[in-house]
């Protein structure tokens, strides 16, 4: 990292920190350098690390761990925040919401889906339906999330795609507080899916809605 100047040096390492996050020098999940290393290369103190560290710990980038270290928990503050108002929104806000992503996903994806898309569409219905049939409830719920992010990423329109996989855990507890709908047969998703595969956007489209008004009806 380049030496930072000693003018607002708490603002100056939270500008430098964040900047590393955001280029990848560190990915999720991975561990940061020591206070004291971070120090060296900074060319500032301590204690101005440990201030910016504890402000991106605020913002929702790093997680300091007691007595093992600070680790990198997201990579863009503005998603954080879309994450931390999605755990907090009604189930029937998220269903609102989805009215008007998962219509787009679809009329897209129908006209634009390549063979690899209906084929990993078609693999993650087979892992849903599966998880569905033993009971796993986990394993239901992320490969129905996976099925509709996989919808948004046929529709190759990367924003799309980038705001469906935003609200990813939020849809995936919608999904396991419906237990009882993993239970009911359902044949939606592969109607969904077949409509994709055909290239249908209207029948892609009424499908959503279909799925959409069917887990209204369960809440």
């Amino acid at each position: 990292m380049r030496n930072v100047a000693r003018t607002s040096l708490v603002d100056a390492a939270i500008d430098e920190l964040r900047r590393e996050i955001a280029r990848g020098a560190w990915p999720v999940g991975t561990k940061i350098p020591s206070e004291s290393q971070l120090a060296q290369s900074l060319g500032m103190s301590r204690l101005s690390v440990r201030e910016a560290v504890r402000v991106l710990a605020h913002a929702g980038l790093l997680h300091t761990r007691q007595g093992d270290g600070t680790y990198v928990t997201a990579t863009d503050e503005s998603k954080v925040a879309l994450r931390r108002r999605l755990d907090t929104a009604a189930a029937m806000d998220i269903i609102d919401v989805r009215r008007g992503l998962d219509l787009v996903a679809a009329r897209l994806a129908a006209g634009r889906r390549s063979e690899e898309d209906v084929v990993a569409l078609r693999e993650t219905l087979a892992r849903r339906d599966a998880a569905g049939q033993a009971g796993d409830l986990d394993g239901y719920a992320d490969a129905d999330v996976a099925f509709h992010v996989l919808v948004a990423d046929a529709a190759h329109n990367a924003l799309l795609a980038d705001l469906y996989r935003s609200m990813s855990d939020a849809l995936r507890d919608s999904v396991r507080d419906q237990e009882e709908a993993m239970l009911e047969p359902d044949t939606s998703h592969e109607e969904l899916l077949r409509a994709i595969e055909d290239g249908d956007p209207a029948r892609a489209v009424a499908v959503s809605v279909a799925i959409l008004d069917a887990q209204e009806r369960e809440l």
